[in-house]
């Protein structure tokens, strides 16, 4: 089941009766009030940076590009496994952006990032963005929706109540664009889905686009800023929309979810409580 209003949502600097004079975008924000022309440079100069990245000093496949052709511009939720920190995201960015120019299954060449998708949010910890120094901070403003892990803080296991605000902000950005979540909250492989992605289907009914990735954690540092080993080859597989109805329950939502991004536990998982193998 999902429930995705028709009627994009527009917010500009200027008052409502010169909005219409803005055809070109320049004086719009997003819903938390940064400016999108601003956006489109941060991600024009990052881009430039991370494709190099990806594409040279590593290889980057993708798959299924085709699920993404007929998608509305707002209400979709996109949720992948984790393996580090920044080098997943934007791998996503440079492949939702050439998306909007009709690339298939490339992100080469890279002409999307004169004019690339703006509408475009992910999900980060907090503590994360605001304690890792400069360049997080910048990768803040291409459009991070920071929530308060309700479950981990300052590398120990705590337990707190659920980030309500940060559950607000995740709907306001679907309303406004397409939102990257980590459902695992993790970058360690096989780490349970968290409920909390399934209240967010439950309350906001999107389309649901789960993503497969393999071989940034070979390729880079947890951070996803150091190389570790180059010339590995960086796969991101996009699924087909996540069947779902409003009848499911939280369980039921979280078990499909783990099965989509293939983060069911092995056997040898399951048993042990460790693995000699894991994704890369």
């Amino acid at each position: 089941m999902v429930n995705v209003s028709t009627r994009k949502k527009v917010y500009s600097f200027l008052p409502g009766f010169l909005q219409k004079l803005d055809f070109l975008g320049l004086f719009e924000k997003d819903p938390f009030g940064n400016s999108l022309l601003l956006k489109r440079v941060m991600i024009f100069v990052l881009g430039w940076f991370t494709y190099y990245r990806l594409t040279a000093v590593n290889r980057l496949k993708v798959e299924g590009m085709e699920h993404l052709a007929n998608l509305p511009d707002h209400g979709v939720l996109f949720l992948s496994n984790h393996q580090t920190y920044f080098a997943d995201v934007m791998s996503f960015y440079h492949v939702f952006c050439a998306a909007k120019w009709g690339y298939q299954n490339t992100v080469s060449p890279p002409f999307y990032l004169f004019s690339p998708r703006a509408r475009m949010y992910y999900v980060a910890a907090a503590e994360t963005m605001k304690e890792g120094g400069l360049l997080p901070r910048i990768f803040t403003t291409v459009g991070a929706i920071l929530v308060e892990r309700s479950w981990r803080a300052k590398g120990e296991n705590v337990r707190r109540e659920l980030d309500n605000q940060g559950q607000s902000n995740i709907t306001r950005g679907l309303d406004h664009g397409w939102v990257i979540s980590f459902p695992q909250g993790t970058t360690k492989p096989y780490a349970p889905v968290r409920k909390g992605t399934a209240y967010i289907i439950k309350e906001n009914k999107p389309i649901v686009i789960p993503i497969v990735i393999n071989g940034f954690r070979r390729a880079f540092d947890k951070k996803g800023l150091r190389f570790k080993k180059r010339n590995t080859l960086l796969t991101v597989k996009i699924q087909p929309p996540l069947q779902y109805s409003a009848d499911d329950s939280v369980e039921e939502l979280v078990e499909k979810v783990t099965v989509a991004i293939q983060q069911t536990p092995p056997d040898f998982v399951q048993g042990s409580g460790e693995s000699s193998r894991r994704p890369e």
